[in-house]
């Protein structure tokens, strides 16, 4: 791929991507043995669909579940031995990252496109880092691009490569597809074990009645965290006067002065994130929404600090 000239904010490269890992400290995604992430309820579920490896046997003791009794060697040593087990340390995260033409737009710090690029690095660094088996989907107008979830740094830059020219890629005389995200979901359903995590990070807008039933279907198996991108033109439109927008051949023609077609604007806008909320709760998975206007890194940070317990007096 021949990469275009860096634009800070409108494209992303794999080199910035790479660089993603540094900031990884920054935000506490994931648990170590010395904080627990607010997130820590996705990572270490109740073993819904998780594995366990056996580790050994020792003598029966008091309290130990009679299921675990290990019956042969209680058999031959004519005394009571269970069989302890540990929970498997790894999971496959699967990144779901759309790519797309709606996405190519930004009137804050960056383009969308870009916003979901960089979120998606510096988790797929994170679950690198606590060990996890990273791979995902890259969704668009017209393709898709898997990397099967793998624990190595090779498949995550893979990864990342694909993503860097999925937005490289991007530009404005796309055609949208209608439902790539109802498509990318239905591929997760179709290759996910139970008890991984999938982490989408999509337009606000793109979520509709179809995608909206693939994501509960989802949730029946894996774990979700939902990553909804937009920007403040998305929710308000300024007093600006008469805007005149083309796409494709169609024009439109805006009056921004008119109270009534802002209200109407804003209560869209509120409408979207409404049901964002909507669909989190009834799922019961976090809720992470990020805007151009804000930096990725600060949003990502404040939300989690907003979603720890707080400490009993």
């Amino acid at each position: 791929m021949h990469a275009l000239p860096t634009q800070p904010g409108v494209r992303v490269n794999l080199a910035e991507l790479i660089e993603m890992r540094h900031r990884v400290r920054e935000v506490q995604l994931f648990s170590t043995p010395a904080r627990r992430s607010p997130l820590i309820g996705l990572h270490h579920s109740k073993l819904r669909g998780r594995g366990v490896d056996f580790d050994q046997v020792r003598v029966y003791q008091a309290g130990d579940d009679v299921r675990t009794i290990d019956w042969r060697v209680t058999a031959r040593t004519q005394e009571p031995h269970t069989k302890l087990f540990h929970e498997e340390r790894e999971r496959p995260i699967y990144l779901l990252v759309e790519q797309s033409q709606r996405l190519f737009f930004g009137s804050g710090l960056v383009f969308k496109s870009v916003l979901a690029a960089q979120a998606a690095s510096l988790i797929g660094w994170a679950a690198l880092g606590n060990n996890d088996r990273i791979g995902g989907l890259v969704f668009g107008d017209h393709e898709q691009h898997e990397i099967k979830p793998r624990r190595s740094k090779q498949s995550l830059l893979q990864l990342l490569n694909r993503l860097a020219q999925a937005n490289q890629a991007l530009h404005t005389e796309l055609q949208p597809r209608r439902d790539d995200l109802g498509l990318a979901l239905r591929r997760a359903r179709e290759v996910l074990r139970p008890g991984s995590l999938v982490v989408l990070l999509c337009d606000e807008r793109t979520l509709n009645d179809s995608s909206e039933q693939q994501l509960q279907l989802l949730a029946r198996h894996t774990d979700l965290l939902l990553l909804p991108l937009s920007d403040p033109l998305d929710h308000a439109l300024p007093a600006a006067g008469l805007l005149r927008f083309a796409e494709h051949g169609a024009e439109l023609e805006l009056d921004t002065y008119d109270d009534g077609l802002r209200q109407a604007y804003r209560a869209l806008g509120e409408a979207r994130r409404a049901r964002w909320q909507r669909l989190a709760q009834k799922l019961s998975v976090p809720l992470l929404p990020l805007s151009t206007q804000g930096e990725m890194v600060e949003q990502l940070r404040n939300h989690l600090n907003v979603q720890q317990p707080r400490k009993q007096s």
